[in-house]
C-alpha cells in the first residue's frame, strides 16, 4: 500500500468516526465501502501470501530437483568411472590371459603353442614361395647339475639370461622360443643350413661368454645346438625338426658348446 492510499484510508475511517457526519445521506455507503475495501485488501494479501507460498515452494521444489539431479549426475559419472575401469581392468587381463597362452611366464620368449602356430605359417609360406627356413634346438649343458648343485632360483637366471642373449643377438624375423624345460627353438626365416650354422656359432660364443654370479664364484654357460633345414612338401614337426634334435644329439655326443646340422637331402 502507498504512502497516499494509507492517508486516504485514515481520512476515511476519521469521516467515519466523526459523529458530525452520522447522518450524512452517505455515511452508509461510503461505510459499506470501506468495509468491502477491507476486505477485498484481506483477500488480497491472503492470494499475495498463497503465491508467495507456492513461488517459494515452486522454487524449494526446483532447488531439490537440481540438488537431485546433481546428485543422480555425480553417482552416474561414479558408476561411469568404475565401469571404464572393470573394462580396462579386463581388457588387460585378457590381454595377460592371451599373452599367457603365448608366451613363457619366465623367459617371456613365445611358448611351444605359438611356435607350433608359427611352423605351420611358415610351413605354407613355404610351400607357395619356395623360401626356405632352417630349425634350430639348443639345449643347456650340464643344466640339470646346476639345478642340483645351486637349486632352481640359480637355473631360472641362467634360462632367463640365455633367453636375453638370443633376443639380442637373432634377427627380427626370426623366432625363438622357449621350447621345454633347457630347450630353446630357434626358427630361422629365409635362411639356409650354412647360413643357419654361422649364426647359430656365433651365439653359442656369445653364450658361452655369459657368467651368473652365484655367491663366491662365478658360473659360467655353454650350450649345444642341432640344425636342419625344412625340404620341400615334409611336416616341421615330425620331420625337420626330428632331424634338428638329431643333430642336436649329435653335439652332446661330439662334446657339447658346438652346433651340429643334418645334410639337406639324405
Amino acid at each position: 500500500m502507498t504512502r497516499e492510499d494509507a492517508a486516504l484510508l485514515s481520512r476515511v475511517e476519521s469521516l467515519l468516526a466523526d459523529p458530525a457526519h452520522a447522518r450524512h445521506p452517505l455515511h452508509q455507503a461510503l461505510e459499506a465501502l470501506y468495509h468491502h475495501h477491507l476486505e477485498e485488501k484481506a483477500r488480497l494479501e491472503r492470494l499475495v501470501s498463497i503465491s508467495d507460498g507456492y513461488q517459494r515452494l515452486a522454487v524449494e521444489n526446483q532447488q531439490s530437483a537440481r540438488q537431485g539431479y546433481d546428485k543422480i549426475r555425480r553417482r552416474q559419472e561414479k558408476l561411469s568411472r568404475i565401469s571404464d575401469g572393470y573394462q580396462q581392468l579386463m581388457r588387460e587381463h585378457n590381454l595377460a590371459l592371451a599373452r599367457d597362452s603365448t608366451h613363457d611366464s619366465l623367459t617371456g620368449l613365445p611358448n611351444r603353442r605359438m611356435v607350433n602356430e608359427h611352423l605351420k605359417q611358415e610351413a605354407q609360406r613355404a610351400t607357395r614361395h619356395a623360401a626356405p627356413y632352417t630349425l634350430a634346438i639348443l639345449d643347456i649343458d650340464h643344466f640339470k647339475r646346476i639345478n642340483d648343485r645351486h637349486g632352481h632360483e640359480i637355473g631360472d637366471r641362467v634360462l632367463v639370461a640365455i633367453a636375453r642373449v638370443m633376443q639380442g643377438e637373432l634377427r627380427e624375423y626370426d623366432l625363438c622360443a622357449r621350447w621345454g624345460g633347457e630347450e630353446f627353438l630357434l626358427l630361422l626365416a629365409e635362411t639356409r643350413l650354412e647360413e643357419a650354422r654361422t649364426i647359430l656359432t656365433r651365439l653359442l660364443r656369445r653364450l658361452a661368454a655369459v657368467s651368473i654370479e652365484v655367491g663366491d664364484t662365478t658360473l659360467s654357460i655353454t650350450a649345444s645346438a642341432g640344425l636342419s633345414e625344412h625340404r620341400a612338401g615334409e611336416d616341421p614337426l615330425d620331420d625337420t625338426l626330428q632331424r634338428a634334435d638329431q643333430a642336436l644329439l649329435q653335439a652332446k655326443q661330439s662334446g657339447r658348446n658346438r652346433c651340429c646340422i643334418t645334410p639337406t637331402r639324405g
